[in-house]
């Protein structure tokens, strides 16, 4: 069911949205370097879902309306083969990721001083059986420690295009197919099976109904259909569900009597609870109606530094990965210098991720130069 009989033009690109997926990524770098002082600056410190949520959700936004995009112009078989190489480049990245920093780990086990890091990260399986593990890995479902959310991306970019498919033919009914896996989800508990010990870091029954729900978004915006309503007391709720996560990590910061464990047991990130699914809807709907699609503030500085690290989101998570176990890795190291190291490294961290996505951007600037010559 089209919105259009028209076939849409490429729409500009997002200024907004660079500068968010940047800003995640600089957020993601600091939750994963444990210990640091600058984690109270992220907001995943005053609400129940962090950057991962988000991240996931606009990854879903941007290829949906890609993949409609291609599919206006060229027809759904060239879009589903499109969306093929797309997934499967993330899957080679994914393997590249995971064997480098196994690579990582290994050497900090036997030559840093860090005795137990591959019991400790998850990794005993690859070292004892490597025979076994390796195609694992290839599966996805072996998942050590930091290696758990290419994977969802790469599931969730499975079902887009059947789920696009869907809404083509019957609509915004569609919606109710990930909304359903996901009650399910949460009733019958459907999680797939960790291998090598390891466990599942984001359920992909679950965590699709972010992407879903953001691809269903952007294919709906790139076909022109209007922006959907926005009621008073639809905003009052949003704001409100983000009131309520504040109190909940009040309570776990012990500023406020804790939340009791009835409502903790809904703000699970592993199977992304309700609580928490509906937080990071109402955190993305407020932030919809507070920033504007362009505007000058954005062209500053620092804002445009984000947007850079926003363009290259990917590469810069994976470099972000190994920024932030070494960060972890010296705070273990020497903790008596911890807190000065927290001071240089974490700040030092984030310009090189921005060093690395410049780098990135001149590449390709370069690649297109070349190819148009």
């Amino acid at each position: 069911m089209s919105t259009t009989t028209t076939t849409p033009a490429r729409p500009p690109r997002d200024l907004r949205l660079d500068v968010l997926r940047g800003w995640m990524q600089v957020s993601i770098f600091i939750s994963h370097a444990f210990g640091t002082v600058f984690a109270w600056g992220i907001h995943a410190a005053w609400g129940i879902s962090d950057s991962s949520e988000q991240f996931v959700f606009l990854s879903g936004l941007s290829l949906g309306s890609v993949f409609a995009l291609k599919h206006a112009r060229d027809g759904f078989g060239a879009a589903t083969a499109d969306l093929a190489r797309r997934t499967r480049r993330l899957w080679v990245t994914h393997l590249i990721t995971f064997f480098a920093f196994a690579a990582v780990i290994f050497a900090a086990d036997m030559f840093l001083g860090l005795h137990g890091e591959v019991a400790r990260t998850g990794w005993t399986w690859l070292a004892e059986q490597p025979w076994l593990a390796a195609p694992a890995a290839a599966t996805t479902l072996y998942q050590p420690d930091f290696m758990g959310i290419l994977p969802v991306f790469l599931w969730c970019m499975i079902l887009l295009a059947p789920f696009l498919w869907l809404v083509d033919r019957i609509g915004d009914t569609a919606l109710a197919l990930p909304f359903g896996l996901y009650a399910a989800t949460q009733v019958f508990g459907w999680l797939p099976p960790g291998l090598g010990g390891t466990d599942i870091a984001f359920d992909p029954f679950a965590w699709q109904t972010l992407f879903l729900t953001g691809a269903w978004l952007g294919r709906r915006a790139l076909l022109g259909a209007p922006p959907l309503p926005r009621p008073a007391w639809l905003v009052a709720l949003a704001v409100g569900v983000l009131l309520l996560g504040l109190w909940v990590k009040l309570g776990e910061h012990g500023v406020v009597p804790a939340a009791p464990d009835e409502v903790l047991a809904l703000t699970a990130k592993d199977t992304l609870g309700p609580l928490r699914l509906l937080h990071a809807l109402a955190l993305a709907w407020i932030v919809v109606l507070l920033i504007p699609r362009e505007a000058e503030w954005m062209h500053g500085a620092v804002l445009q530094a984000l947007a850079v690290i926003g363009r290259y989101s990917l590469h810069v998570f994976c470099v972000g990965l190994f920024l932030s176990w070494a960060i972890t890795a010296a705070f273990r190291l020497w903790p008596a210098e911890a807190h000065l190291l927290d001071l240089t490294l974490i700040p030092a961290g984030v310009i090189l991720l921005l060093i690395f996505a410049r780098g990135q951007e001149g590449r390709r600037y370069r690649l297109a130069t070349a190819r148009s010559q």
